[in-house]
């Protein structure tokens, strides 16, 4: 699982998401993306149930790029623990999502499968997404339709 080698704070506070991405909001890599529409934490885990949803459905085709990382150090508390006593220990790592950012990217695949594989990512994240073509791969696709016809 993602996280990170080493930290320059043990325990971090637990900020606040406003506004959208204003980085990390375009297709830089693949073709096809998985872009998310709400803010909210993404943990370690749930970033690598969809990378092999994704992985498992292209059968190891194409290529998988993972645009998140999660940096944030999420604490938690002992269960039946009474107030006070200071703050908890580190318990897991988030990647802080804004709306818009690309979460995944998928390269050399058709666009059926790459549609098909990040859809079975979404049902994995805690966020509402939608899929993105690049344009180029957009008027390509319409192209190779109309020479089938």
């Amino acid at each position: 699982m993602l996280q990170p080698k080493r930290l320059k704070y043990r325990k971090q506070h637990r900020g606040r998401m406003k506004g959208v991405a204003t980085r990390g909001n375009t297709i830089a890599f693949g073709e096809y993306g998985l872009q998310s529409l709400d803010p909210g934490w993404i943990t370690a885990r749930q970033i690598e149930a969809a990378r092999r949803a994704i992985t498992h459905h292209l059968k190891r085709g194409g290529k998988v790029w993972i645009r998140i990382f999660p940096d944030k150090v999420v604490t938690a508390k002992p269960a039946e623990t009474r107030m006070g006593s200071g703050k908890g220990a580190p318990d897991h790592y988030v990647a802080v999502v804004k709306p818009g950012r690309v979460l995944f990217e998928v390269g050399g695949v058709r666009p059926e499968l790459a549609h098909e594989a990040l859809r079975l990512a979404q049902y994995k994240l805690p966020v509402q997404t939608r899929f993105l073509a690049r344009e180029e791969a957009a008027a390509e696709a319409e192209t190779t339709a109309e020479d089938e016809e």
